[in-house]
């Protein structure tokens, strides 16, 4: 099934077609074929051509003469899009952790931070797998681990040592928080 902005797209994908829609947005008032030709310089038979397929597509209409563009259809699309489920990333996790990462981790890239406390501590939780328990690190190797998910390691780095996901001494740090995986899924990894 394709999708509503897939189907615009797709329409809209042909350089004529293209060129009829935004000529009848800038017109802003009904055009003939004739006009839209001249708006656009393509021949009338090109945005005849356009204008059928357009029609057939939803997003033009015809009163018999004149040619108007079906701005619902675009607003229509983007509401259907918006109530497409998106598969996770994080489907092995729990829905309740899963929509915080969602919403946080981009490509696995970090590009939020949660405003909530109980949010970022899901999230925090998430980068502090980046590190085995019972293993120092040096500031450059956290900040290495930490910059696959973000540009800002500091911020991440703050926030670990802060919630003790992470403690450290001078410049060692150590894993001394967050949830650690069961023996029989530590098992199952190796």
């Amino acid at each position: 099934m394709t999708s509503a902005s897939t189907h615009i797209t797709r329409l809209l994908a042909e350089p004529h077609r293209r060129a009829v829609v935004a000529a009848l947005i800038l017109a802003s008032e009904p055009q003939t074929a004739g006009e839209i030709a001249a708006r656009t310089g393509h021949s009338t038979r090109d945005v005849l051509g356009a204008l059928e397929r357009l029609m057939a597509g939803g997003l033009v209409a015809n009163d018999g003469h004149q040619y108007t563009v079906q701005n619902q259809a675009f607003t229509d699309a983007a509401r259907a899009d918006a109530d497409v489920p998106h598969p996770s990333e994080y489907g092995d996790q729990p829905d309740d952790i899963a929509r915080v990462l969602d919403v946080a981790f981009r490509d696995g890239r970090l590009v939020q931070w949660p405003a909530k406390r109980t949010k970022r501590l899901v999230v925090l939780d998430h980068l502090a797998q980046l590190f085995e328990v019972g293993v120092h690190y040096s500031e450059d190797a956290v900040n290495e681990r930490l910059s696959a998910f973000t540009d800002d390691v500091a911020t991440p780095r703050r926030y670990l040592v802060d919630e003790w996901f992470l403690d450290r001494t001078g410049g060692e740090y150590w894993r001394c928080g967050g949830t650690i995986p069961s023996v029989d899924e530590t098992l199952a990894e190796r």
